[in-house]
């Protein structure tokens, strides 16, 4: 199988890493034509400057040319994948892989419409840009044979949003870069309980729930280490103005750092919001915690019974936008410190390593071909006389459900 990766796709991100990684792997015989847009930019919402969000902009339209140009000369090849963040990519592809013969699978990963408008909601349902970006999202389903999401739960909210056909959407879990965070033992000696968080200040992590675990937890022996910034961090700020607490904000630490915070820590936190994206995916971290084999707290939902129970040892579910609930199973995972030993989650890592999400993606994308026809239909080069919320009820009550 020849599959060419193709676009903007953003390889400062772990998912885009481990779907290349993992397609290798599975003995895909990738070919990637790629421009680099977004080197440097670490969250794409907290873009500041009228000049910034421009210069941007013109690289990244300008990327497209020399894209298709490459994408015309590429050998022949099985079918064509996006990557994240692949919105525009694939509406700008969809003609002219149709002119190759090649189908087009697009990893959207997340929803821009849900993310600008309905989780962080920078953007009412009624402003005109959440319209468009409505449409764009609505037309970028329709350029691509098959949507890529992280669970079941994302994808079958993507296929009901958007009023999809069955078989248009799939699954493959986020995974881990397994050497960035190998299983790790805590670190002994006297000392308080220590709590970590890692991530984005949004509605998603619900940062504000776990300031209000911390700080009804104050005068107890628990350390909280909240490392990131974003959309709520002033709200967190003044949260920590009002009440004393044992909490340590630390804005930004380098990626390969990560893993020795996850080892000081005696329990790792992971997603607490109430709003609907928040149920339906299981962030990046998740799968990082769990590949260094650290006790985890995170939100119960829909997506992390995908892939986890709350019987497993080293593993608290709690319901969503419940300070109480949170300090409640940090006391518990205290109480059980240093019993089970780390490393936790053996029997789930295998689950989620780069290779396990290659092998799942390359039989997805092999559904896209007729049987038997990975070689034989391959596209070939073209002759160079030829290079010159309106949400719906069911999506609704999905929504309401997850929650």
């Amino acid at each position: 199988m020849r599959i060419v990766f193709w676009g903007t796709y953003d390889t400062g991100k772990p998912r885009n890493r481990i779907l290349l990684r993992g397609l290798r792997q599975a003995g895909v015989d990738l070919v990637e034509i790629r421009t680099d847009v977004w080197g440097g930019v670490e969250d794409k919402g907290q873009i500041a400057g009228a000049g910034r969000k421009l210069r941007l902009l013109g690289r990244w339209l300008a990327a497209y040319p020399g894209l298709v140009w490459r994408y015309l000369r590429a050998p022949r090849h099985d079918a064509v994948l996006v990557g994240y963040m692949g919105h525009l990519d694939v509406i700008l592809l969809w003609p002219f892989a149709k002119l190759r013969g090649a189908p087009v699978a697009w990893d959207a990963f997340l929803s821009l419409y849900n993310t600008v408008v309905e989780d962080r909601r920078i953007l009412g349902r009624g402003n005109p840009v959440a319209w468009f970006l409505f449409a764009w999202e609505w037309l970028a389903c329709r350029a691509a044979r098959l949507v890529v999401l992280d669970t079941g739960a994302h994808a079958a909210w993507f296929s009901h949003r958007y009023g999809m056909r069955p078989g248009r959407t799939a699954s493959v879990m986020v995974g881990a870069e397994q050497e960035a965070f190998p299983p790790c033992r805590a670190e002994g000696g006297d000392r308080p309980l220590t709590v970590l968080f890692y991530g984005q200040f949004t509605p998603l992590h619900g940062i504000g729930t776990i300031v209000r675990a911390a700080q009804a937890a104050h005068g107890e022996a628990i350390r909280w280490v909240l490392i990131g910034t974003g959309q709520e961090a002033a709200g967190m700020r003044a949260l920590l103005a009002q009440a004393p607490a044992n909490v340590e904000w630390i804005e930004w630490v380098p990626y390969d750092c990560l893993r020795e915070h996850i080892a000081r820590a005696d329990v790792c936190l992971g997603v607490f919001g109430d709003t609907g994206k928040a149920a339906r995916v299981i962030p990046n971290k998740v799968f990082q915690i769990l590949s260094a084999g650290a006790p985890l707290i995170t939100r119960d939902s829909p997506a992390i019974r995908e892939l986890l129970s709350p019987d497993m040892p080293g593993v608290w579910l709690v319901p969503p936008a419940d300070p109480d609930a949170l300090l409640d199973a940090v006391r518990r995972s205290g109480a059980q410190r240093g019993a089970p030993p780390r490393p936790l989650h053996r029997d789930v890592v295998g689950r989620f390593a780069p290779e396990a999400v290659g092998a799942e993606l390359r039989e997805i994308l092999g559904r896209l071909l007729s049987p038997g026809d990975s070689t034989r239909a391959r596209s070939g080069p073209l002759p160079d006389a030829a290079v010159e919320d309106a949400e719906t009820g069911e999506a609704w009550r999905i929504g309401n459900r997850d929650r």
